[in-house]
This record gives structure tokens, sequence and C-alpha cells, in this order.
């Protein structure tokens, strides 16, 4: 049983929507031990427990760039089919041990190619390592759906060739395309032929956009990345006027930009534990209470809770939605709503969508 309730029910039971979690951010500290042996890769400390405990130090440094420096070891141990393979099948089983049902994870192969495997193979392996997870975990009577999201560096310039890599894999696996990397200087308009390449195929895209840099990096992540989902989207929150006014009367104001996004429930990619991390949500404050997500849930955005980094967060789904409990007193509907929203905006079927609503409703009234 997990330390996190909600009204009486363990949150780790409750079935799950994860649509950004970063594979080479979701690693077990073993298996990084494990792997960079096999590589003669020097690591900062020697044992699991103190390698977890030096990531989650290193990326509480409050700086985005700074936090993505910790994936120079990651990336460093998944360069072989074997290491992609072996990590790809772990993060599957650790989802289905978070208790979620579907799931998509997001990664840049062309951060993996340092020892010899092409794009294709690197994906090939990934995929090869989802499905063998999928199959123990139905082997043990439960169920889960995975896709992979590949990302291409915005600060590099493959992002054309990586998204025909995503179009080639579309049918084997791939399900979107996603952006990643520094967001300051490097907007999606840079990218404009990959997205239009990707719109062109009708080939779903999520943009990671408002996590570091503001809100002309969300418009541009809308408009020249044709985004249907926000990675992060956080700072939407900055085209939002809260005013105190007589009377303890609340009145909000909302830009056009957040009005575009909330009215048409473009889904927000939140990860509160990373936000802080980053310092994403430094302009509100210090704490998890100070993050903007309540607001948004509230004021009837499409909020979606994620673990962005499991490893450098030193977090799962259940302790983010846990936090959010905490913080917020969110109760068993407020869960279920937000869940619901990443239902919506998984890149899948809309028959599927349509099973896998029912399936976290009959989950959540099994559990009241």
């Amino acid at each position: 049983m997990s330390r996190y309730e909600v009204d009486g029910v363990d949150i780790q039971t409750l079935p799950k929507v994860s649509l950004h979690d970063h594979l080479d951010g979701g690693l077990r500290p073993q298996t990084v031990l494990e792997l960079a042996d096999e590589i003669g890769l020097e690591l900062p400390a020697s044992d699991a427990d103190a390698l977890g405990a030096w990531f989650a130090a290193q990326s509480n440094s409050g700086s985005l760039p700074e936090y993505l420096k910790t994936f120079d070891i990651t990336t460093a141990v998944m360069q072989t089919e074997h290491g992609l393979h072996r990590v790809a099948k772990e993060f599957v089983l650790d989802l289905a041990e978070d208790g979620v049902v579907y799931g998509e994870i997001r990664w840049a192969p062309e951060q993996h190619l340092q020892r010899g495997l092409s794009l294709d193979q690197a994906v090939e392996a990934v995929q090869a390592g989802i499905e063998e997870a999928i199959d123990l975990v139905e082997s043990h009577g439960r169920g889960i759906r995975v896709g992979q999201l590949i990302s291409a560096m915005r600060h590099l310039d493959r992002a054309d060739e990586i998204a025909e890599l995503a179009l080639r894999h579309r049918d084997k696996g791939a399900v979107g395309f996603d952006i990643a990397g520094p967001e300051a200087g490097f907007p999606p308009s840079r990218l404009a032929s990959a997205f239009d390449r990707l719109a062109r195929a009708h080939f779903p895209a999520t943009v990671h956009a408002g996590e570091g840099d503001g809100l002309a990096s969300i418009e541009d992540a809308l408009f020249a990345g044709r985004a249907l989902r926000l990675g992060h989207g956080t700072r939407i929150a900055e085209d939002i006027e809260v005013e105190q006014e007589r009377d303890d009367a609340i009145v909000v104001r909302l830009g056009e930009l957040a009005e575009w996004v909330k009215d048409r429930q473009i889904p927000l990619e939140l990860s509160p534990s990373s936000n802080l991390q980053t310092g994403t949500i430094a302009q509100w404050g210090d704490s998890l209470e100070d993050h903007p997500i309540d607001l948004l849930l509230q004021l009837g955005f499409a909020v979606t809770v994620n673990p962005d980094n499991r490893l450098q967060s030193g977090t799962t789904l259940t302790r983010e939605l846990g936090l959010m409990v905490e913080a917020f007193e969110w109760d068993l509907d407020d869960l279920e709503e937000v869940t619901q929203n990443a239902v919506a905006g998984a890149f899948c079927s809309l028959e599927e969508r349509e099973e896998l609503a029912d399936e976290i409703a009959d989950g959540f009234d099994d559990l009241r």
C-alpha cells in the first residue's frame, strides 16, 4: 500500500493515464549502475540509494538547463539495443505497478546513436522492450496500453528527419511527435517544416512549451507546432489575472491566449514536482502550494497530472496525485477529472479513448 490516500482510497490502486513521462528520466538507479558497469561508465555514486539521492539533489537546481544535465548519465547507458530494451521493459513494468493503464513514453532517438545504432534500430529496440513488458503485465491478469512519443531535440537540426522517423513507425508503436530540450531561444517555428510534414500526414504532436519559456512559447507551440497538447503549459497562468475585491470576492480575468487554451480544452501536461524543481513556478512561489495547477483546474482548463521524470524527481504518478491531495485537498472526483482529461487528450483512436474512459470510470466507481 502506498502512503498516498484520497477519501480513504489508496491512490496507487486507482487506474491512471500518464501522458508526460520521459524514458530517459525514468530509469531505476540499480539499472543505471548495472548498465554503466557494462560500458565502463564512471558514476557519481556506487550504490542504488546513493545514486538515486544524487539524481534528486542535482535536479533540485531551480533551473531547467541544469536539470537537463542529469540526462547525460541516463542517455549514456541507453546507447545499445540491450540498454534500450531493458530500460523500456522496466519502464512499462513500473507504469503498471503505479496503476497506469494507458501511458505514452516520450524520448529522443537522436540521442541514442553513439554506439552505432540507427534511428530505426533504436525505436525498434524500445518497442521490443515495451511489448515484452505488456505481455508480462497481461500474464499477471492485468492490462496496460503504451505508445511511443518520438521527440526531436529543438536546439539541434534533425527535426525533419525525426518527424519522418515517427511517421515510419506510426503503425509500429509510435503514436505522436514531440520536441524537447531548452525552450528559450528555440521556438517551435524554428522547426516549422517538420510540423508541416506531420500535419499533412495527420500525425499528432505535443510540444514542450510554457516550462522554460513563457506565453510566446505556448502561442508558437499551438500555431506553428499545431500542438494538440501542451507539454507542461504551466506558464499559461501568466495570462490569468487574479484580483481580490471587496467582501473577499475573487475576480479572474483570462487573456486571449488563456481563453483559447481553456475554450478548446487543450490538455495541459502539468508535472508539479518537476515544475518546482526547474523553477517553472518561481514567479508564484517556492512550494507546491504555489503551483497554479489548482487554479487552472478550478477555472475549467484541461488539467492533467504527470511524473515528467520519475528518477530525477524521485516520483510516481501515484505520488504526484497524492501531493495534489495534500496541497489542495483534492478529492476522488478531482482525481477522476484530471484522469479523464488525460484520456480525452490521449493519442489513440476515438474508440480506444471511449473504451479507456469507461475503464477509468468503472475503476473509480469500484473503489468508492
